[in-house]
């Protein structure tokens, strides 16, 4: 009996938090296409006051970021995602923008939060996404 619980008490300590989800999506909205081979850091603000690199990947052919790395336990907080448009190998030469920084706060350990940003070559826009 003691080896069960043993073992009980072992998986359940084993068994990983619970972890916000956090994806992103870029879509070139003058070409129509996601914009692809983009870097993309995820940062989070510590008790301090100061940005935390947490994560980093880059765009897909679709455009999308599923994943920053190994699965992080991306609990509440303060979040920015930085996107390096001067790598941008479809963007002009010398983008507007050469990079994005949008900030946004999980609340939700257990949420998935999606964040877009559609870009053109003078502009950019982002929301919410599911």
């Amino acid at each position: 009996m003691k080896t069960i619980a043993l073992a009980l008490l072992g998986a359940i300590l084993a068994t990983p938090a619970a972890a916000a989800d956090i994806s992103t999506h870029v879509l070139d909205l003058a070409r129509g296409v996601g914009g692809t081979g983009i870097p993309v850091v995820l940062f989070k603000r510590d008790g301090n006051g100061a940005w935390q690199q947490v994560g980093t990947a880059s765009t897909d052919a679709n455009g999308r970021v599923r994943t920053f790395g190994e699965a992080k336990a991306f609990g509440p907080g303060n979040y920015q995602l930085r996107f390096d448009m001067s790598r941008y190998p479809d963007a002009a030469a010398s983008p507007f923008f050469p990079e994005i920084t949008l900030t946004f706060r999980v609340t939700d350990r257990d949420g998935h939060y999606h964040v877009p940003v559609v870009v053109s070559p003078y502009g950019y826009s982002t929301y919410r996404g599911n």
